[in-house]
């Protein structure tokens, strides 16, 4: 009997506990019993019956729950979230979900949904993306990617991702304003016509064949949504005849050379049949020159482009500084050279095109001062040659969602020197160039990276080696070398052999209805050689600077730049104007 009392005594306190254990829970509403399948079971039902009948508040309410709840329920409540535009909890909401069931893309989908309401495009389209990993297949993914990099500009992102879907279907193509150009070429130039599917290919072979008539100084495709879902496509042409767009245009094209003792006579569009006659004439006594040439589409094609052309010079060269051969410096060295050759161009699609062409030359040297040692004598001697031309050009990459484009060429040319120190010669050069535009749209910040190399096997005249150096009659421009001495050329590395870089950037300053100025830096570096040892740049060169871009109605841009020769320490202020 003494025992009981004691049992009692001590039960008493384990009974109080519970007791007081269960009125907190019910005081505070903590949901003991949300865990309890049966529990989700119910309010998985009510919840969808309450979103599909609207009721959001409901639907969230009843679908909000503890952080290990099923991610149905999670997917419900940041659904109904969304609807009552409480973004940052429907996030957090989907969020949670995604994180239960990583490989569901609906999460993601749903998220991008909410970015693209806040106007985060940007996070939006990294949501899709991560949403087609999963899922590549998934139209609806497919069409709003294709919706936004549309609402941005970018109409070949958005037609990467419509065409699977057999989107965008024209309703109608038009030009604005009409053109001149004769309707054949007009409608061979076209890749697409309506009531058919614009693809990305139809879209690249249409601006390569526009771009190989020659008569477009400017070109934008846009495309409006339509009726029943289809869309108008409009091409806005600025298109040249006679001297240009425009009087002002084609005087301004003309005297742009100015400066330098140079014009640009161009004639275009002549006949409506997209021929066109581009000239030069310099009267710089140091580097007088004359050059023509006349192209127009073979047998009515767009995509294939006949040019024939001749090249006269008369040029003093100064060699004092890359010519290390013996005897007197070569500071007043003269070059004639004249040449007449032809070139086909032949755009294969939108990514690919090549050339072939053939060119007859005749050069001689005045001024040599003895420089008459076999090594030294080939690059001077006075000849004719026969050269036969091959190129192709093509994109490896193209990434329209990131505005990346990497294109690759290669040129190969073979001949003969009929001389008795030449011969038979062969050279080759190859290039890559990568443009990125790292906004989603406009051309701010561009960026631009270019690789080159080439070499010549063979003799070769002085006429015919590598320069690396900025100079108008070169593409090769190491931007802290100057091409001339005085104004004679010659003054810029030599060589049979070269390697180069260029890099810059572009920022957009200032931007109006006749001109855009950009500045940016840059950086060079390369180096090139000769197997004789009488030319070369000895070691690698290394130039930066910055450079101001005006780009001129549209037609032709100034190129004002400062390159600083960072092993040399030269400067280099120069100007030209690039077409």
């Amino acid at each position: 009997m003494a025992a009981e009392p004691q049992l009692d005594a001590a039960g008493s306190p384990r009974k109080a506990f519970v007791i007081l254990f269960l009125v907190a829970v019910l005081a505070l509403g903590i949901p003991a019993f949300a865990q309890d399948p049966a529990s989700e079971q119910a309010r998985l039902p009510a919840a969808k019956r309450a979103f599909d009948a609207g009721h959001w508040e409901e639907a969230a309410k009843l679908a909000q729950g503890p952080a290990d709840q099923s991610p149905e329920l999670d997917f419900l409540a940041g659904l109904a979230l969304a609807r009552l535009e409480k973004w940052d909890e429907a996030k957090a909401s989907l969020e949670a979900g995604a994180r239960k069931v990583p490989l569901d893309p609906r999460f993601l989908v749903e998220l991008a949904g909410i970015a693209y309401k806040q106007k985060d495009f940007r996070a939006a389209k990294n949501k899709l993306h991560a949403a087609l990993r999963l899922d590549p297949q998934d139209s609806y993914s497919n069409e709003f990617l294709a919706t936004i990099y549309f609402l941005e500009g970018n109409l070949e992102a958005a037609l990467k991702y419509w065409n699977p879907e057999n989107k965008p279907r024209l309703r109608s193509v038009t030009f604005a304003p009409s053109l001149r150009l004769k309707q054949s070429l007009q409608n061979r130039a076209l890749a697409f016509n309506a009531p058919q599917v614009l693809s990305v290919d139809a879209l690249l072979a249409t601006q390569s064949r526009l771009d190989n008539l020659g008569v477009f100084s400017n070109r934008r495709i846009e495309l409006n949504p339509a009726e029943s879902g289809n869309y108008d496509l409009t091409l806005h042409l600025v298109e040249r005849n006679g001297w240009g767009d425009s009087k002002l245009q084609g005087i301004v094209s003309l005297l742009s050379g100015l400066p330098y003792a140079t014009v640009y006579p161009e004639f275009y569009n002549l006949g409506r049949d997209a021929v066109n006659l581009t000239s030069l004439a310099r009267w710089d006594s140091e580097k007088r020159r004359v050059s023509a040439a006349l192209s127009f589409p073979l047998y009515g094609d767009p995509s294939l482009r006949l040019q024939i052309y001749a090249d006269a010079r008369n040029e003093n060269w100064n060699l004092a500084q890359t010519f290390f051969g013996a005897g007197r410096p070569l500071t007043d060295l003269n070059i004639r050279r004249g040449a007449v050759g032809a070139e086909v161009q032949s755009v294969v699609n939108g990514r690919w095109s090549w050339s072939a062409g053939a060119e007859f030359a005749h050069r001689n040297f005045r001024n040599l001062d003895g420089h008459t040692l076999p090594a030294e004598r080939s690059f001077f001697t006075g000849a004719t040659s026969v050269a036969g031309r091959l190129g192709v050009r093509g994109t490896l990459l193209r990434v329209p969602e990131r505005r990346f484009l990497l294109d690759s060429s290669a040129k190969a040319k073979a001949g003969r020197e009929f001389a008795n120190d030449l011969g038979p010669f062969a050279t080759f050069r190859g290039a890559l160039r990568a443009q990125w535009f790292p906004r989603a749209t406009g051309d701010d910040y561009e960026m631009q990276t270019q690789i080159r190399a080439g070499a010549t096997a063979g003799k070769a005249t002085l006429d015919e080696l590598f320069e690396l150096g900025i100079e108008r009659d070169n593409d090769l421009w190491l931007r802290g070398h100057a091409g001339t001495a005085d104004g004679r050329k010659g003054a810029a590395p030599l060589g049979r052999r070269f390697f180069l870089a260029n890099w810059e950037t572009d920022k957009n300053i200032y931007q109006n209805g006749f001109f855009t100025v950009k500045l940016g830096p840059f950086v060079d570096s390369g180096a090139v050689a000769d197997s004789s040892g009488l030319f070369g740049s000895q070691r690698w060169l290394w130039d930066t600077g910055a450079q101001c871009k005006v780009r001129v109605l549209g037609s032709l841009t100034i190129v004002l730049s400062y390159g600083r020769d960072l092993r040399g320490g030269r400067n280099v202020y120069y100007g030209t104007v690039l077409r």
